[in-house]
């Protein structure tokens, strides 16, 4: 069974918002069988919008739609739906009370404004919205359905949890859907193919392998359909089993997790602690690793020392190694990841001193040039990067660098 997504509104074309909850809509759909045919973000234009719907109509069974639902005049898409099926208008009395609910609770006066929030298609059966204003709206036309839902996601997920996809479930008889996903380090994209060439042209046809590439990681998407879940998840574990044997060197983990878990799941594993000294990346490798519940186990802090005198006084960092050597040198960050591991009384730690940019560059330090350092109580390894001249770009590729050598380095102490 196939469903399209339609997200509304100018603010995701200008990039003033990020479209998360296509993402998470296709997750959770993928979740119970349904797989999206495709995802579309259109612009608060009402013939922009009606076209997205009969392009959407002609290629899926379920049409899902995001935004546009608010009480102002920039919000058409209820409008819209009314004219694309041919409708005219109701005030919905439960919806209503919904309203009347919300604004009572945050004591604030109902004005006619919010009270048209209840106004709706008069085809269409109202989903009551428990945590907004906006009610959901389900369309049924030519044996497809159409379900539109406010865009502000805590809202979008509650009506999808509690409603929508109960509602898709108990209405079809859907597929099952197995992915399992194998991380992969250490070894480009090409060269995983090759190696992996005869086991990808035996895959029978139920059994898609993507590669998703990232930043020196690869990792590898086994995705099965069929009517049998468990005969699937044999099939997928065999050929998972089968690709693992055969790259072992470079697989982290068969887990659909990022790099930083995995390192986080391997440490925990071994009761080892982590610490960072972080100066170009400003904090972003602690940022993502304390993303993740449970890392207070394995990473104990850190410190962002920009200043001279921050290295020096936190991390202990040689006045003299940083006069005649600088900042973003070996000699710098060697003491930084050391003096984490002394300071911070960890097992390991991870040091960047670098160039981010745009500017601060100069002739033998371009801006790019990053110095990372990982640190164990009994080894240090050092290694000079040159990246790009975009600042976040270096940032992250800084930080998937580090977390690189410190996966190599606890692989070559195991």
């Amino acid at each position: 069974m196939l469903a399209e997504i339609i997200t509304i509104g100018d603010e995701i074309l200008i990039g003033q918002i990020v479209d998360t909850n296509s993402a998470w809509m296709a997750k959770q759909l993928n979740s119970i069988g349904v797989s999206v045919k495709q995802i579309t973000s259109v612009s608060d234009d009402e013939n922009h919008i009606l076209q997205a719907l009969a392009d959407a109509e002609k290629r899926a069974e379920v049409i899902l739609i995001t935004g546009g639902l608010g009480p102002t005049k920039d919000d058409i898409t209820k409008k819209t739906l009314a004219n694309y099926f041919n409708m005219g208008f109701r005030r919905d009395e439960g919806a209503l009370e919904m309203v009347r609910q919300i604004f009572e609770k945050y004591k604030r006066p109902l004005i006619d404004i919010n009270m048209q929030q209840a106004d709706v298609p008069d085809g269409c059966e109202v989903i009551v919205n428990k945590n907004g204003t906006a009610p959901c709206m389900w369309f049924e036309q030519n044996d497809k359905i159409f379900v539109s839902m406010p865009g502000v996601p805590y809202e979008m997920m509650y009506l999808m949890d509690d409603e929508i996809l109960p509602r898709i479930s108990s209405r079809f008889k859907l597929p099952s859907i197995i992915h399992k996903t194998i991380l992969t380090a250490n070894i480009g994209e090409s060269f995983l193919a090759k190696e992996i060439e005869e086991i990808e042209d035996n895959l029978p046809k139920h059994i898609k392998l993507a590669y998703l590439p990232k930043l020196g990681q690869v990792r590898l998407r086994l995705s099965a359909i069929g009517e049998y879940e468990a005969t699937l998840k044999t099939e997928v574990e065999f050929f998972a089993k089968q690709i693992i044997s055969k790259v072992q060197k470079f697989v982290v983990i068969d887990e659909d997790i990022p790099l930083e878990k995995a390192i986080l799941n391997i440490m925990k594993e071994n009761g080892l602690t982590l610490s960072t000294a972080e100066s170009c990346t400003g904090g972003y490798i602690a940022h993502l690793i304390t993303q993740h519940a449970g890392c207070s186990s394995v990473y104990w802090g850190g410190a962002v020392a920009y200043a001279y005198e921050l290295k020096e006084s936190i991390l202990g960092v040689k006045e003299s190694t940083l006069t005649k050597f600088g900042a973003v040198s070996e000699e710098t960050v060697t003491e930084m990841a050391e003096g984490a591991i002394k300071h911070f009384k960890t097992d390991y730690s991870i040091a960047v001193s670098g160039i981010a940019g745009p500017d601060g560059g100069t002739e033998d330090k371009p801006v790019g040039t990053v110095w990372i350092a990982i640190s164990s109580k009994n080894k240090t390894i050092a290694k000079v990067f040159n990246f790009s001249n975009k600042r976040i770009q270096n940032i992250e590729l800084s930080a998937a660098s580090a977390l690189m050598m410190l996966l190599n380095l606890l692989r070559e102490d195991a």
